[in-house]
């Protein structure tokens, strides 16, 4: 005997027959009447893509910008002799990388892709799409613009309130290169592994003499002889990128001794002839470290330590408002240390400031990196209110006892400063420093994917950070005057 109850679950779960005519077949006999669906609808009048596109979408900013507010007079006067075909407009493509690199789209490849799919990047493009190539290209040609636009950048930002020149902090990162670490060679390696190419090269170029003499008297003379075995061209490039790489690291480990030894006959009071004589034999008997890298992709990356782990990179320097962290003033050197990039720093917030028509913040932050008796002075003689933590004292310094009593006469400049850290004011002020920088690396390389570059060699990396921190700039007054302007 079957239970009323199991047949009541059974009836419910039974799918019906479907009825003819019903709104939805195989729906179950629903009778709801859905929109329209037709993938193939062809439209009676052409669609605009304007209409695609949200109202207050960040690209109508982005492409706003560049029309209205950016002279790119320098971008347009390389073109002036320019030949073959009409190339793309400039400002079109200003748009794309601005935008891509805005949303952390850095690939030229994938610029492509998405003016095929992207809805943005259709509109920015009027449905064009360039070529990888082409945008690859444009990058690369106009690094030098990347400067003055920057510069315009921030003065758009100051017209529009967002820099205040409280604190400024500044700091360093490290950006991953476009270079593989398997992809180079230590100088003890060099050494030993261009003797052996060397060899092997000698040992085809005699097998290539052999053959050719044995086909001349085979074939007779008429044959060229001067065709290559492709695995003897593969070894001679290999050759030349392995002694320019060996010849590099002996002129920077020759530059450096010759700095130090200069440096070390300047603080003994000799005479300039005497410090240029130093450097000269200082040079002339350095010799690079054996464990001395240099990268076959990047010669100028240089190897680091980053978030992970060690690899070849740039240091990116930069230096950034408190009030809504727009970034006054950027480059990349090769240094991996940052104690040599203050005064460097200084002097390139001055330039951007003054270019815009600001004055010097009121106070500047900087990390222990950056401590060093001759930089707190040298920033002290440029007008810089300098807060930099000390770090560890050496064994001869002391902090001055009472922080309100009166400093000793004798008290280092580092004495003085590690002092001043522990006022009221002084901890205050150096407490924002993480909250003012720190974000800026951070948003940079999460949203733009900053923290790696396309883009190799020295003026590479600087041009290609530059645009990362000019679309940073842009992303911060998109987000403050957007709805005003869209």
């Amino acid at each position: 005997m079957v239970d009323d109850d199991d047949d009541a679950d059974r009836r419910l779960f039974e799918v019906p027959e479907e009825v003819p005519g019903s709104p939805v077949a195989g729906s179950a006999g629903a009778s709801k009447t859905f929109r329209s669906y037709d993938q193939h609808q062809a439209f009676l009048l052409p669609p605009s893509l304007d209409d695609w596109l949200p109202a207050g979408h960040t690209a109508r900013f982005v492409s706003e910008v560049v029309d209205d507010m950016l002279d790119l007079t320098s971008i347009y006067a390389s073109y002036v002799n320019a030949t073959g075909a009409p190339p793309f407009d400039p400002r079109m493509m200003l748009k794309l990388l601005v935008y891509a690199y805005s949303t952390g789209v850095t690939s030229s490849r994938e610029i492509e892709r998405r003016c095929q799919i992207d809805v943005a990047f259709r509109w920015l493009s009027a449905n064009t799409a360039p070529d990888y190539r082409s945008v690859s290209r444009f990058r690369r040609r106009h690094l030098a613009a990347l400067d003055d636009l920057f510069a315009q950048v921030l003065v758009l930002c100051a017209r529009a309130g967002l820099v205040k020149l409280g604190r400024v902090a500044l700091d360093g990162t490290k950006l991953e290169a476009s270079a593989s670490k398997h992809k180079a060679m230590s100088y003890d390696r060099l050494t030993s592994r261009i003797a052996e190419v060397e060899a092997e090269v000698a040992a085809l170029l005699a097998e290539a003499e052999a053959i050719d003499a044995a086909e001349d008297a085979e074939f007779g003379p008429d044959r060229r002889g001067d065709e290559l075995p492709a695995e003897l061209a593969t070894r001679e490039g290999r050759l030349a990128k392995m002694r320019a790489a060996k010849a590099a690291l002996e002129a920077e480990a020759a530059q450096r001794a010759g700095e130090a030894a200069a440096e070390r006959a300047r603080q003994a009071g000799k005479s300039d002839a005497d410090v240029d004589a130093a450097a000269q034999t200082a040079a002339e008997s350095a010799t690079p470290k054996p464990k001395s890298q240099r990268s076959f992709t990047d010669p100028d990356a240089r190897m680091m330590k980053t978030n992970r782990g060690f690899s070849y990179a740039y240091n990116a320097q930069a230096a950034a408002d408190e009030f809504s962290q727009v970034i006054l003033a950027g480059y990349v050197t090769q240094a991996p240390v940052d104690m040599n990039q203050l005064m460097i720093m200084l002097e390139r917030i001055n330039v951007a400031l003054a270019a815009a028509g600001l004055g010097q913040p009121k106070r500047t932050l900087a990390d222990a990196g950056y401590c060093s008796t001759g930089n707190i002075d040298d920033a002290a003689n440029s007008g810089h209110d300098l807060l930099v933590a000390t770090g560890r004292l050496k064994h001869h310094e002391r902090v001055p006892d009472a922080p309100k009593g009166p400093i000793p006469k004798n008290a280092t400049s580092r004495e003085r400063m590690a002092r001043r850290l522990r006022t009221k004011t002084g901890r205050g002020d150096y407490a924002r420093r993480k909250a003012i920088i720190e974000p800026v690396f951070g948003q940079m390389k999460v949203k733009q994917n900053a923290g790696r570059l396309r883009l190799r060699g020295l003026d590479g990396a600087h041009g290609e950070f530059t645009l990362h921190t000019i679309c940073h700039n842009l992303r911060k007054l998109a987000n403050a005057t957007q709805p005003a302007l869209c």
